[in-house]
């Protein structure tokens, strides 16, 4: 099972800075997940539109020019960094998860991972996009088929993971709250990777390496790390 540090490792550090990416990678994660929002056309690297729960700021990301942004405080001093700033400093030391939060990030980000190819060497078969606004996803699929996509529920559909392989997906990423054996197994037998979110409880991690699934999304990477790789009690 794949450790995926959800928005770094936000447990301890600010969600979605480069410190916490730094220390996810520091924590041997096998992946990062963070989300991204268009501001100008640029990427930003930040979980909610509103800016009061993780930053100084008050308002929405959308009344603020770019610059403006990158001034507040995102927690430790840390700001508010650039799609770009990640993309340079995790490339090749794990994969990426970058999920799409804002209506207007597909064409953005195609166009950043062009200037990444080109300029970094960036390899894409290292990212996985997901969203749960899947006309991004379909949209992304039809411009740069050879991406892998991760397709968002919250739900437990009563199709299970149909709604993936229409996609044309990589993955499935389901709420742990409602994941359930049915739904990996569907999923598998499509042919899907199966990734779990938010997974920090012991119990949670234990349940779910029983279902099979290939990777969970958690705050805290080394201590999820620590529950998978501790040996049961003769």
């Amino acid at each position: 099972m794949q450790i995926i540090a959800h928005r770094g490792a936000s447990g301890e550090f600010p969600e979605n800075t480069l410190l916490a990416f730094e220390h996810a990678l520091a924590q041997s994660a096998d992946a990062i997940e963070l989300d991204v929002f268009a501001v100008a056309g640029e990427l930003i690297v930040i979980h909610d539109h509103h800016l009061a729960r993780t930053t100084n700021g008050t308002g929405s990301i959308y009344q603020y020019s770019l610059a403006q942004l990158q001034q507040l405080d995102a927690g430790q001093g840390q700001r508010i960094p650039t799609l770009w700033q990640v993309l340079k400093l995790i490339q090749g030391k794990c994969w990426l998860n970058i999920e799409l939060k804002g209506p207007d990030t597909a064409a953005p980000l195609l166009a950043l991972l062009n200037k990444a190819e080109q300029q970094l060497g960036f390899d894409c078969q290292q990212l996985l996009i997901s969203s749960f606004n899947h006309h991004l996803l379909a949209a992304i699929k039809l411009k740069r088929p050879d991406l892998k996509l991760g397709a968002l529920t919250a739900s437990l559909p009563l199709d299970y993971a149909a709604f993936a392989t229409m996609l044309q997906a990589y993955s499935v990423h389901c709420d742990v709250s409602f994941i359930n054996q049915a739904m990996v197994d569907d999923a598998k037998a499509r042919g899907l990777k199966v990734f779990v979110y938010t997974v920090d409880e012991p119990d949670d991690i234990k349940r779910l390496t029983g279902y099979g699934v290939d990777g969970i999304f958690c705050n805290f990477p080394a201590r999820s790390r620590g529950v998978l790789n501790k040996k049961p009690a003769i």
